[in-house]
């Protein structure tokens, strides 16, 4: 691996023993779960910013944004404020955004690397999937779960149709996807920026923090501070 080592971060009063047998797994062929946040991890970009400045709203989302991954507003609150100043947007803007978004360096690599190993990747995100679907088929991912932006006669009404995916939403599929998968949660590895990715840190077996915010890094395993996913691998056991 090249560029900065990736850092061990504080220990969690809840971490599990990343040396026993379990972490990281062993074996030909170890079945185990990555879970990604999606903006700023996945993508070097935050969407909602994108969407609001074809609505002129960037600097406002920005800043309620920066708030919002610190923890210092509720997510959903702060979500929903956002997300108003997108009201009135054609539906054609996501064709737009789509492509502008970039992905991060090494995600193609941590993906194969991981299903290589028998593995799976899942990405869990608090943005929208009129972006992230496209992006997830092409990318090959296991897994994915985002919002959904409400649209009424090819117009965004600026709310949120269906559940929120909140800190506890990104736990919970998390966990559900691995229930599914029959992967014990010490083989899953949770990798976020924000606030809202603590709740899936805390319950994976492994958490990274990746282009983290200072609590995440604070809270998280292991830190990662080249912006390369690649960088992952050689966490798990695997070859970077």
């Amino acid at each position: 691996m090249t560029g900065p080592s990736p850092t061990q971060g504080p220990t969690r009063a809840r971490a599990v023993d990343h040396s026993s047998p379990d972490f990281p797994p062993t074996g030909r062929t170890p079945r185990f779960l990555v879970v990604l946040d999606a903006d700023s991890t996945l993508i070097q970009d935050e969407v909602i910013e994108l969407l609001a400045e074809e609505a002129g709203a960037r600097a406002e989302v920005t800043e309620i944004t920066e708030r919002a991954m610190r923890g210092e507003l509720d997510f959903e609150q702060s979500l929903r404020e956002r997300v108003r100043t997108l009201a009135g947007l054609s539906v054609d803007v996501f064709a737009r955004v789509r492509e502008r978004i970039r992905v991060t360096d090494g995600v193609p690599e941590l993906i194969a690397g991981v299903h290589a190993a028998g593995g799976r990747v899942g990405v869990v995100s608090g943005g929208f999937h009129e972006t992230l679907d496209p992006l997830a088929r092409t990318l090959g991912l296991d897994h994915w779960r985002a919002n959904r932006l409400e649209v009424v006669d090819g117009a965004l009404t600026g709310d949120l149709t269906g559940e929120v995916v909140d800190a506890g939403a990104k736990a919970a599929s998390l966990i559900g996807w691995a229930q599914d998968a029959h992967i014990p949660l010490p083989r899953t590895v949770a990798i976020g920026d924000g606030a809202n990715d603590l709740m899936m840190m805390a319950v994976a077996g492994l958490a990274i923090a990746f282009n983290a915010k200072p609590r995440v890094r604070a809270e998280a395993d292991v830190v990662v501070d080249r912006r390369n996913l690649g960088d992952v691998l050689p966490l798990l056991g695997l070859r970077g």
